[in-house]
């Protein structure tokens, strides 16, 4: 680990699924220079020790509420209903989030008013949604139309507000099920485990009410996989990712790695990416 002295960038991890265990792990060893890994936060204490004391350098335990002093950021990796609570501390403080809830932020916009109230600064990696920068770049000029279309394996979806609202089974799907159409603020509450890279596509590009999904639940797919449409004035391009679900099927591996680059790229002299 990195010395205390040279300013590091501290960083707390609040909860501790696939997601946030992936990043604790990674950022405990060192990997990146100038970040270090102080604390995390997890619903069961008991089973965080345990695995705190699995990683290269064991860190504190916290409750939510007690993070704060202990970390310039927070990376939250927990169920939406806890976004308020984790990341108001840290924007009242000036302090920056790294947001993976991305589809709560809808409808939390006061959380972003006291981002731009206090100056602290709420972050959202770009996770599952490859090309996020060029859709960034896209709407400094103009975006004519935005559109997804989201397969994954019926496990991945189940348990799904909408799917129960709607009375929509899964078991023993044989073949692809178109199970939503939508747009992507729709989306957010009916599946709010799942589609947090239509709401970064959104908020990226048109907004929520404009940007438009389909979500199938298709057993002849492995990944989750995800295909974006966007015409624009300066550009007009087709994007396919299938990504490798963590040890929870509703996320895909490559979320925890987005975080850590996220964190590298703040203490990086040579950056890439818009």
């Amino acid at each position: 680990m990195t010395n205390r002295n040279q300013k590091n960038i501290l960083v707390a991890i609040a909860g501790l699924g696939a997601i946030g265990k992936a990043i604790a792990v990674k950022l405990s060893t060192g990997t990146v220079p100038g970040i270090e890994l102080t604390a995390v936060s997890a619903k069961n204490h008991e089973k965080a020790q345990e695995f705190i004391r699995t990683l290269a350098h064991p860190v504190q335990v916290l409750h939510l509420e007690d993070l704060e002093p202990h970390a310039d950021i927070v990376v939250e990796c927990a169920p939406a209903e806890f976004l308020g609570d984790i990341i108001s501390p840290f924007l009242k403080k000036q302090k920056k989030a790294i947001v993976l809830s991305v589809g709560a932020i809808l409808f939390r916009p006061d959380l972003v008013e006291l981002a731009k109230q206090t100056g602290g600064v709420i972050m959202v990696p770009t996770g599952a949604l490859i090309g996020l920068d060029a859709v960034v770049a896209a709407a400094e000029g103009q975006i004519y139309s935005a559109r997804m279309v989201t397969r994954k394996p019926p496990n991945g979806l189940l348990g799904a507000p909408y799917l129960i609202e709607h009375g929509i089974s899964l078991e023993g799907l044989k073949e692809p099920l178109k199970v939503f159409t939508g747009n992507a603020k729709d989306a957010a509450k009916g599946f709010p485990a799942n589609l947090n890279v239509v709401v970064a596509l959104a908020l990226a590009g048109l907004g929520p009410d404009k940007t438009f999904l389909e979500i199938w639940a298709d057993p002849t797919v492995v990944h989750n996989t995800h295909t974006i449409f966007v015409e624009s004035d300066s550009a007009k391009f087709t994007m396919t990712m299938q990504n490798i679900p963590s040890e929870n099927p509703r996320t895909g591996r490559i979320t925890s790695l987005s975080v850590v680059a996220m964190l590298r790229k703040m203490t990086s002299h040579f950056s890439i990416g818009t």
